[in-house]
């Protein structure tokens, strides 16, 4: 028999690829990289946009020279004139008919802005006229990063809601999870790379929120399914049941993060690269970052969160135990597999009553005890369906 890839048992779901199982080292890696992220954090900090931090921002023609150039010439005049400010970030941005250099500096006050700004055109060889300059309040910054808290906490609240009636609490606490660590993650890969926060980022960050849930619900729905009424049966126990869920939707969720990643990295790289649109640039970066890494967590974190949630329940606890029994009473012998050919009297003599029971091979609610008849009975009636004593006849 031909063996089969890994990518068509990936796309059947016959990967068996154990996730669950290995829980404890996605959850040793995720709390790892939260650490470095939360110290990152502490140590780094965010590179804030102006709009947060407050600061100045110049235009100048493209036609003066390399960014490079541009960006030493304006250190020169912020040197001279500025106070000790520098350029914070610079870019091109502009269509190919009017494209222009955009250097974003520290906070400047009303009169030290003219000053450079004269001083940037005596540098750049053109007219005062042909520079424009504006001033961000890092007020307006920290008003957009409450707001967008706010949305952030209504927006759990509200999710939260809608897990617990279309699931259970247990996915409802896995989802916010791993909701949560992938906002941690995503923003500790901006702290740690240096990317610089703008409005931009904000809202990507608030767009990846729905992209992650999305993710996880995938998931979620086919464990439910898988997992339905599996008390009733003594085959796998619910961590299997999940991991088989797992495998079944992996490809799913695959293709969605591929197919939703393409358009994003155009976005990125195509509209920021090659346009030059630095907006297009900050919001392609925080989704190109926050989707990737919600499908890890979503695959990786999520449901074995869930597992080892549903393995408190009384109820799980004690059908993963029935099965584990089950079947260490199958590899010892005791009891014969489901599906095997009926034991013979003699075999079925030496299985362990209390081994059977653990395995859930208690009688039906209702059924008679089976045991030995009585010698001549037949149908379980004394006097089986012969002739009655006497030639009585039958009334």
């Amino acid at each position: 028999m031909a063996k089969t890839g890994l990518a068509a048992r990936l796309y059947r779901g016959e990967a068996d690829l154990n996730i669950v199982g290995r829980r404890k080292l996605w959850f040793t890696v995720a709390g790892v990289l939260v650490l470095i992220a939360v110290l990152s954090f502490a140590i780094r900090g965010f590179s804030l946009g102006i709009e947060f931090a407050g600061g100045n921002s110049f235009q100048v023609p493209a036609s003066v020279g390399t960014m490079a150039q541009a960006e030493d010439k304006v250190n020169t005049a912020l040197a001279a004139e500025g106070g000790g400010a520098k350029v914070v970030t610079a870019q091109k941005v502009g269509s190919t008919s009017g494209q222009y250099y955009e250097l974003r500096t520290t906070q400047l006050s009303a009169d030290q802005a003219n000053a450079v700004k004269t001083r940037m055109a005596q540098e750049f060889g053109i007219q005062p006229d042909q520079i424009s300059g504006s001033q961000v309040s890092e007020a307006w910054g920290s008003q957009v990063t409450s707001r967008a808290l706010l949305g952030l906490l209504i927006f759990i609240a509200v999710v939260a809601i809608y897990l617990v009636l279309r699931f259970e609490w247990r996915m409802a606490v896995a989802s916010i999870a791993s909701l949560l660590t992938n906002l941690v993650l995503t923003a500790g890969i901006y702290s740690l790379v240096g990317f610089e926060v703008t409005p931009s980022t904000i809202i990507g960050f608030l767009t990846i929120l729905g992209f992650a849930l999305y993710d996880v619900v995938v998931v979620f729905d086919k464990v439910q399914e898988n997992t339905r009424g599996i008390t009733a049966n003594n085959n796998m126990t619910y961590g299997e049941a999940a991991n088989l869920a797992l495998n079944q939707s992996l490809m799913r969720s695959l293709n969605t993060s591929v197919v939703a990643l393409l358009p994003v990295g155009g976005l990125l790289f195509i509209g920021a690269g090659l346009l030059g649109a630095g907006t297009l640039k900050d919001l392609g970066l925080v989704l190109f970052v926050g989707m990737a890494v919600a499908f890890l967590t979503s695959i990786l974190l999520a449901t074995p969160l869930l597992v080892l949630l549903k393995n408190q329940d009384p109820r799980i606890s004690a059908h993963n135990k029935r099965v584990l029994a089950r079947r260490g009473a199958i590899a010892r012998g005791e009891i014969a597999p489901k599906g095997a050919p009926k034991a013979t009297p003699a075999a079925a003599e030496t299985i362990d009553p209390e081994a059977a029971a653990l395995a859930g091979a208690a009688p039906k609610v209702g059924a008679r005890p089976v045991g030995k008849r009585p010698t001549g009975t037949r149908g379980g009636r004394p006097g089986g369906g012969g002739n009655r004593p006497g030639g009585a006849k039958r009334r």
